[in-house]
């Protein structure tokens, strides 16, 4: 239904919309439109998109670059096959070339099935993470451009279940957003270890670039899992003390491939209950490291680690019951693992952020480093 605003006649788009979102921005909407209104306008509808975008852009983006999502399940459809061979030839050095030159090859070589890791009784809990680490590792990073697996952070819990179990069971190769649901699912059945989402947010060359890798916690020690390109951004083994010590590791990582880290969002402990309706809380704490002093850092992620612990112990509302087929469950959840309520009424961003002057930004010949 078309709307007035401003003496301007717009379809399809409702001006009150935009200053609901935008409640910083007041524009008049019965006098004629100024330059300066229309420019606070697109100033507002541009920080909407761009807060969106920050929100989806592990799922978006691949190294900075945009990446195809296969929503079309598997086996995958025509359209999607020819759209990822497309992409490929934009993204890949070799062009079109290397397209060619595997589609029209007939006798590729077989590619290895890992199996899912079986734990003995006895197997201490590090050595049931690094066995975790392997099976992930062993799926190899997806380089196509394309992921394979939906990944909608908004679906509850026992949906994203049935599709960690998918991924077993088709062996694809997977990126980071896929390992943290993987994760999750195959340490369902380890009620001592708890599980959090830690993503991080880079700055390279002018450019931003997002990965994402599952927190673990276990014995008093923090650890991590996850893929990456490269090795010291996924897998941390258990022997962090403090969750400021386990970030401090990311970041000196980063550090390596001269990326500077930006921001932090760090997610509540996830249910073990593998049929929860509940949604993941993916950013309870949102920090900003580059605007906040090492001990300003260190005191909110103490913070953030008591808030965690609070959590564990509270009622989540329970499950409704309904009929699942054997083949799309997943394991179950050990009578003795809490439950826990995900509130995202309780999100807390980084407070007292002070401006600090912005760091050179290192540039290889405007060689754009993805990790």
């Amino acid at each position: 239904m078309p709307v007035s605003c401003c003496g301007t006649v717009h379809h399809g788009s409702s001006p009150r919309r935009i200053i609901q979102k935008n409640p910083g921005i007041r524009t008049c909407l019965s006098q004629p439109c100024s330059s300066v209104g229309l420019r606070m306008l697109r100033t507002a509808l541009s920080l909407e998109r761009d807060e969106e975008q920050e929100d989806e852009g592990e799922d978006l983006r691949d190294g900075g670059i945009p990446f195809i999502i296969n929503r079309g399940g598997l086996p995958i459809n025509e359209e999607t096959w020819e759209q990822m061979w497309r992409h490929v030839a934009r993204i890949h050095p070799d062009g079109e070339a290397v397209a060619r030159r595997i589609r029209g090859t007939s006798d590729l070589p077989k590619i290895p099935v890992p199996s899912v890791p079986t734990f003995q009784p006895n197997s201490s809990i590090p050595q049931r993470l690094e066995a975790i680490q392997r099976y992930i590792r062993d799926l190899q990073y997806n380089h196509t451009g394309t992921q394979f697996f939906e990944i909608k952070k908004i679906r509850p819990l026992t949906a994203l279940m049935d599709i960690a179990k998918e991924m077993t069971r088709e062996s694809l190769p997977i990126k980071c957003l896929e390992a943290v649901i993987l994760g999750i699912y195959l340490t369902n059945s380890m009620p001592t270890v708890e599980r959090f989402p830690l993503s991080f947010k880079t700055q390279f060359s002018g450019s931003h670039f997002r990965h994402i890798v599952l927190g673990v916690h276990s014995g008093g020690r923090f650890g991590a899992l996850g893929i990456s390109r490269r090795e010291d951004l996924m897998y941390k083994p258990l022997e962090y003390k403090t969750l400021t010590d386990l970030l401090q590791e990311f970041q000196v990582a980063y550090r390596r491939y001269w990326h500077t880290l930006c921001k932090v969002k760090i997610g509540h402990y996830v249910s073990h209950d593998p049929h929860s309706v509940e949604q993941i809380e993916w950013k309870h704490s949102v920090l900003d490291v580059d605007k906040l002093s090492k001990e300003e850092l260190r005191k909110e992620l103490e913070r953030h680690t008591r808030d965690m612990r609070l959590k564990i112990g509270k009622a989540a509302p329970p499950s409704p019951p309904k009929d699942r087929k054997k083949d799309m469950g997943s394991p179950l959840r050990t009578p003795c693992s809490p439950m826990r309520k995900n509130s995202q009424s309780d999100r807390r961003s980084s407070v007292e952020k002070r401006a600090g002057p912005a760091g050179p930004t290192a540039d290889v010949n405007g060689y754009q480093i993805r990790v």
